[in-house]
């Protein structure tokens, strides 16, 4: 597999720390929630997330911010160790944190603090912006695109440049390839740009509105608005299109943002077409909010990349992601099989699988497995084709390939809460069956749509006029 493109990251970090308890009454003195048994997590905030997050798909990273000799500075430091590459601008006062207090995952309560700012660009940092392939701009409204933003507008003419804007800071320069506002975001610029208002009830068509504007008053190729667990909109300054998540991601949306534009810019410094960098990025943050969101990250532990990993097995992100989702209290669920042949069937049994857990590992046969189970013919498409169709699936999380004849060495690995299988099996004809339930997981079969076979589409095709068949005599 190609390695990851290097990116760089420009834009305002923060240090953000979470207090996690429970409340089970209100403090005499004041009808207020009491916070029990608190215990206190810290991480990267805003381009710092944004930054580790990019790492964590397997990049060299680069962050461009502003950081000082406070405290929180220097625990920032700490945080983000070895894993992104700090090109650091003086920060004149102290940098921002934000603490949320947060209660059965709620947040009760957020308190900010620290108003530092990017004081000057330095020489480094301008010639890291024009050296750079590809860079995401993180603008938290602290300084740091404001005194690069001579060198981002160069940039901005030759490489991909993903601009992710907040309110407080300014639109984004002329030329990026894509900005990534979320709807609240893009309605408020808009509106600053003479906009119309429109019913912020009709979310969607207000969004097309509010996108179209954008494109050209911040004169960009595109704009993604982000739509919390809907997906995003994209716009070139035409018709829109709407790209949808694969699931209902219930959970702590903290940072999703940051995914989003991460993969995006991730995705772009790869070669993709914009369309399929925001295909990826929606998948990416709901993936991020099904899993945990925020709580993933620790200091012994990063979330899993979003690019796809290297045909193995297993593939260690496939682990990865089922390790995860077990830690956040999720279920795994995981199909397996050939998928020779893509079919209906096949896209059906796993929509219908990954609707019942918080993600979904799909373990494949390798090609040496299929012609022994198969015959000599088959495959008739590749293990490298079969992985990459399937990842292309929304409702696909991961995906393993297994050597053996049956999954069962995968399986034991994975440790699946529920092994999902066609309603043509019976469940006596499953040698899993027993390892699945060993661990206390549960088999479950899904209606199969009738009709579909790789085998019999093969069957058809051969003699079809033209097919193998004709072709032969």
């Amino acid at each position: 597999m190609t390695t990851p493109a290097p990116l760089l990251v420009v834009g305002d970090a923060l240090l953000d720390h979470d207090l996690f308890g429970r409340v089970e009454r209100l403090a005499p003195d004041a009808p207020v929630p009491v916070v029990s048994d608190v215990r206190r997590a810290t991480r990267p905030g805003g381009a710092a997330l944004a930054a580790w997050l990019a790492a964590a798909d397997g990049r060299d990273v680069t962050l461009v911010t502003a950081l000082g000799d406070d405290p929180s500075s220097a625990e920032l430091r700490a945080t983000l160790g070895d894993r992104v590459r700090l090109l650091e601008l003086p920060l004149d006062g102290t940098l921002s944190t934000k603490t949320r207090v947060l209660a059965e995952g709620r947040p009760l309560l957020r308190l900010d603090d620290g108003e530092g700012r990017a004081e000057e660009a330095t020489a480094g940092a301008r010639r890291a912006v024009a050296a750079a392939g590809a860079v995401l701009v993180a603008d938290y409204g602290r300084g740091c695109a404001d005194v690069l933003r001579a060198a981002l507008t160069e940039a901005a003419a030759r490489v991909p440049v993903v601009w992710d804007p907040h309110p407080r800071g300014r639109p984004p320069v002329p030329g990026v390839r894509l900005a990534t506002p979320s709807a609240t975001e893009a309605h408020t610029f808009a509106a600053r740009g003479g906009g119309p208002v429109g019913d912020p009830d009709d979310e969607l068509r207000v969004a097309a509105q509010d996108a179209h504007q954008l494109v050209g008053d911040w004169r960009a190729a595109s704009v993604a608005v982000t739509m919390s667990g809907r997906g995003a909109l994209l716009s070139h300054g035409g018709t829109p299109l709407m790209v949808p998540s694969p699931v209902t991601a219930q959970g702590d949306a903290c940072g999703a943002g940051d995914r989003f534009a991460a993969t995006a810019a991730g995705l772009l410094a790869d070669g993709q077409l914009t369309e399929a960098a925001v295909r990826g990025a929606v998948h990416a943050a709901t993936r991020y909010v099904a899993e945990g969101g925020v709580r993933t990250l620790d200091a012994g532990r990063t979330p899993g990349p979003s690019a796809p990993a290297a045909v193995g097995a297993p593939t260690d992100e496939a682990l990865r992601t089922a390790a995860r989702v077990r830690a956040a209290g999720g279920t795994v669920v995981a199909a397996g099989g050939c998928f020779d042949l893509l079919h209906a069937g096949h896209v059906a049994l796993l929509q219908a699988a990954r609707r019942t857990g918080d993600c979904l590992v799909v373990c494949v046969n390798s090609d040496a497995s299929v012609r022994r189970r198969k015959g000599g013919g088959r495959p008739l498409v590749p293990l490298a084709d079969r992985v990459r169709v399937l990842r292309a699936l929304e409702c696909v999380d991961a995906v393993a390939v297994f050597d053996e004849d049956t999954p069962e060495l995968l399986l034991a690995r994975l440790r699946p809460h529920i092994w999902a299988k066609g309603g043509d099996y019976a469940r006596t004809d499953l040698p899993e069956a027993s390892l699945v339930a060993s661990w206390d997981g549960q088999v479950v079969l899904f209606p199969y749509l009738d009709g579909r076979s790789t085998s019999g589409i093969a069957e058809r095709a051969a003699h079809a006029p033209g097919g193998t068949e004709g072709a032969r005599r």
